[in-house]
């Protein structure tokens, strides 16, 4: 299929998780098989040397390595791509490094991402905004062609049934309001016209692609499937977490981004809320909706953690169907299953 200058394989997004979760290894694999394989930019450097005193030169040194190794991996098939948060303190220059160092498409969301088009100029890399609407995706159509005079390459729609942070506000997610995912999808097809759409959060397998493309989307995104694999780059207690979650593990947290997420509960969220602080060793500034002297907790650190394999620490963002994960297959095994399952489905 084309999206936009671009061919793509099979219609299958694997999503952008950070922190350190999905970086060169699980994306160059995902790509290699057809797909779009997506690098997390936020903290990328985590493990550097120099990351407490200069986050932001560590941060752009390992993401340019790390696109550099799944172009490598990838060996040409499918595309790499990278997820920047908007909500991220220097997004504007991690956007125009990532799509100089090689990206095949900049995703963000986390926010709306008014600039998007401009920070992809001159380079040949595809743009998509992450969106939870159709009032979203209208914002940014119209902002996009006033501005721009340019469209997205595709958007990505995310229900809230994903991990991680969520477009959807804490009252609606606790009240059960939220629209699902093919209702969603209507409205932004209304809105978007001939853009390509992949939907997001809570599709789990081919069976769910299958449906929602039939509905009009371009293909899907998933997620928490990929952490539970061999080349997901995260700690091997973070997929053995993922595979033990059950349904009462998983719950709606408030991040100190200003928004909702979906995680594993841990020992660290038990503690937070009894009260207890888990403040930054030392604040390197990385999200600009951050109230660091309000917030309970340190998001940056507790990902680290998390992505380091601490189940006392860390902070294990997973989707609502993370406890139907029951086993760590290789990237290939699970993407084979999945397009396996779509194609008898579609018929």
């Amino acid at each position: 299929m084309k999206i936009g200058t671009k061919e793509l394989k099979i219609p299958l997004i694997q999503g952008g998780m950070g922190v350190g979760v999905s970086l060169g290894n699980l994306a160059g694999h995902v790509a290699r098989c057809g797909g779009i394989g997506v690098i997390s930019s936020v903290n990328a450097g985590y493990a550097e040397p120099d990351f407490e005193t200069d986050p932001h030169a560590a941060n752009l040194r390992v993401l340019k390595r790390e696109i550099e190794k799944a172009k490598e991996i990838a060996a040409g098939k499918g595309l790499v791509g990278v997820n920047v948060m908007y909500a991220v303190t220097n997004y504007a220059e991690t956007c125009r490094c990532a799509a100089r160092f090689g990206a095949d498409v900049i995703i963000s969301g986390a926010g709306l991402p008014l600039h998007l088009p401009e920070l992809v100029e001159g380079t040949d890399a595809l743009f998509a905004p992450i969106i939870s609407s159709g009032r979203a995706a209208r914002i940014l159509l119209r902002h996009y062609e006033r501005q721009y005079h340019k469209k997205p390459d595709f958007f990505v729609l995310e229900g809230y049934m994903a991990g991680g942070h969520l477009g959807f506000s804490g009252e609606e997610l606790s009240s059960g309001t939220c629209k699902d995912n093919s209702v969603l999808l209507g409205e932004v097809k209304e809105a978007a016209g001939d853009i390509p759409v992949f939907v997001a959060g809570g599709v789990f397998d081919g069976k769910d692609m299958a449906k929602l493309i039939k509905e009009g989307a371009a293909g899907v995104q998933i997620g928490t499937r990929f952490i539970a694999t061999t080349e997901c780059d995260a700690d091997p207690a973070f997929k053995k977490a993922i595979v033990e979650a059950g349904e009462e593990d998983i719950e709606i947290i408030e991040s100190p981004v200003g928004m909702s997420a979906r995680a594993i509960v841990t020992p660290l969220i038990h503690r937070l809320r009894r009260g207890e602080r888990y403040p930054a060793v030392r604040c390197n500034n990385c999200l600009r909706t951050c109230k660091k002297k309000e917030t309970p907790y340190c998001i940056s650190r507790a990902l680290i953690e998390a992505v380091k394999g601490n189940l006392e620490d860390g902070l294990f963002f997973a989707g609502e169907n993370a406890a139907r994960v029951d086993k760590i297959l290789s990237v290939k095994e699970l993407i084979d299953e999945i397009i396996e399952e779509y194609r008898e489905h579609i018929k």
